[in-house]
């Protein structure tokens, strides 16, 4: 059977990656293509995922170790501060959403001819949006971190948060007990502050214990996340939210930009595999009815909701286009809608029917908010005016913005000591970047600003926006990380000015050809330094002894400073 799962998962790849390709070629959202994938290697079509086969555990599997991965890295990025700022109105419009959404969905469902308990699991299911989709494209566009993004990200969360609560309460739902219910609430609660309370006094001292290997680092990461999940299906709870708190857990230490970047690239693979079993579960034939429900239901979404997360958006008093990037990020049925149904069909309240309409109405909704996402900006100019209702006069606070730095010094130690001491001077923004973690603590303490992270990870250097820099500087001798930072400048379309260091000539020459603009050879330098010593004090021995001396000077006080060594 192993082997039967491993062909079938081969043949899965193959086809998305096929449709990836075509969906490049023809600049479509990536997304679209998988959850075309999965529809021709479902049931419909080529019956590679069966509905019971374990192929489609294989693939449900990997789906949900995608959304855990996804929602670890939300969980890093996730600054308290920022959710502070928009806490109000991101709790306030994401619980209205979904009370508003869920009811009218209810009443529709009702209007359509579904009986109560459909009805109910079809509310529930439009109420939420897709965590995945909106973070995966935002983060593409550069607005996760833009007012829009932020809020919209904090309305994601507290959907999140209902969602675990409603998969944590629909299996004992049967038997009416309240004070299980109750007792569950209580239980995460307290959890999450345990965990919170473990991270403050303990793991991030063991962090710092543990970045001496990034390797050792990057596999506890991804062994925290899984044994957090699992932690909180084991007590019953939901796997994703305690992906989310393990993230969250990180989100103060010095690493999460780092393992951030490393794990993306994991993320992304297991995220494909997601929207392949999204659309794999589309099971029979798509009659009028079917189809006539799923539009209706879709339409609700799209337009329905939009209107009404731009509603709830407007009383805090935020602009007509603001609320309408929010809405409309947020106009499709989320991941956890597919996992809601699925319970709700393994425990026998719905049938396969209702699993075919929220699968069509995700690929309906999931595809179409993919193109409005990517293109809010310009719909919006087209239909502003209509949106007149939604504005406000009162005047935007836009959310803190990612600090920007000038100068960006990646390696501290040995070159980068002496340049640091210059760049001070200069009295600008800058940020020092090293792969040790004692040096990060160290800076730290001195109040200077740095990122423990690997410059040769083209994600990390994602993270860290170095095409606002002014200068980039590279102490660090390998050729392929000076060379990666390069090609990342290049990508951006740059002007920043870059100095590379090498340790060969060839190799300094090979960084000039790739566009770099001086080249750091600390052998020729320092031969050329002692070179200009001998001409100006010749063979003077007492002469070479005080530059001896004030040199050690320079050399007791930098080990005294405990970041040089």
């Amino acid at each position: 059977m192993a082997e039967e799962v491993l062909i079938y998962l081969s043949l899965i790849i193959g086809v998305a990656a096929l449709l990836a390709i075509i969906a490049r070629i023809v600049k479509q959202p990536p997304i679209i293509a998988y959850l075309i994938a999965g529809i021709i290697v479902g049931p419909a079509f080529l019956g590679l995922i069966g509905p019971n086969g374990a192929s489609s555990e294989v693939i449900q599997i990997f789906g949900r170790i995608g959304v855990a991965f996804l929602l670890f890295i939300i969980g890093l990025s996730l600054d308290l501060r920022v959710l502070k700022e928009v806490g109000k109105v991101a709790t306030f419009a994401g619980t209205g959403e979904v009370l508003v959404t869920a009811t009218s969905g209810f009443l529709i469902a009702l209007a359509l001819g579904f009986s109560f308990t459909p009805a109910l699991y079809l509310a529930a299911a439009i109420a939420f949006s897709s965590t995945v989709l909106v973070v995966k494209i935002l983060s593409d566009k550069k607005e996760l971190n833009k007012l829009h993004g932020r809020i919209a990200l904090g309305i994601l969360i507290i959907e999140d948060f209902i969602a675990a609560l409603v998969l944590m309460i629909i299996p004992i739902i049967k038997g009416g007990n309240l004070d299980i219910i109750l007792a569950g609430l209580i239980k995460i609660i307290g959890i999450i502050f345990a965990i919170f309370l473990i991270s403050n006094f303990v793991l991030n001292r063991f962090l710092n214990f543990l970045a001496r290997s990034p390797e050792t680092l990057f596999l506890f990461s991804i062994a925290w996340t899984l044994l957090l999940a699992v932690a909180f299906n084991y007590l019953g709870l939901s796997l994703e939210i305690g992906a989310l708190i393990a993230g969250m857990a990180f989100a103060s230490s010095k690493y999460t930009l780092d393992l951030s970047g490393k794990i993306k690239p994991l993320r992304d693979f297991f995220v494909v595999m997601l929207f392949v079993f999204f659309g794999s579960q589309l099971i029979g034939p798509l009659n009028n009815t079917l189809i006539i429900n799923a539009i209706v239901f879709s339409i609700f979404i799209l337009i329905g909701k939009p209107l009404i997360v731009m509603t709830f958006t407007s009383l805090f008093g935020y602009k007509k286009r603001t609320s309408f990037l929010i809405g409309s990020s947020l106009a499709q049925i989320s991941e956890f809608s597919l996992i809601l149904v699925l319970l709700g069909f393994n425990l026998g309240y719905i049938d396969q029917n209702i699993m075919n309409l929220v699968v069509l109405i995700s690929v309906i909704t999931i595809g179409i908010s993919s193109y409005t996402i990517y293109h809010s900006h310009t719909i919006f100019d087209k239909i502003s005016r209509m949106l007149n209702i939604f504005e406000r006069d009162m005047e935007e606070k836009e959310i803190r913005k990612k600090k920007s730095y000038k100068i960006v010094l990646f390696g501290y130690h040995r070159l980068g000591y002496k340049i640091l001491q210059t760049i001070k001077k200069m009295k600008v923004p800058f940020l020092v970047i090293d792969h040790n973690p004692k040096v990060i603590l160290a800076l730290g303490k001195e109040g200077i600003d740095c990122v423990y992270g690997d410059a040769g990870d083209k994600d990390f250097l994602e993270e860290i926006d170095l095409d606002k820099a002014e200068l980039v500087i590279s102490t660090i001798p390998e050729e392929q990380i000076n060379l990666t930072i390069l090609e990342k400048l290049k990508e951006t379309d740059s002007k920043t000015s870059f100095i590379g260091t090498a340790d060969q000539p060839r190799s300094a020459l090979d960084l000039y050809e790739e566009g770099a603009d001086y080249v750091i050879l600390p052998h020729h330098l320092g031969g050329q330094y002692v070179s200009e010593m001998m001409e100006e004090i010749k063979i003077n021995k007492g002469k070479y002894r005080n530059k001896g001396k004030q040199h050690q000077k320079e050399l007791k006080k930098a080990k005294d400073s405990s970041t040089f060594k």
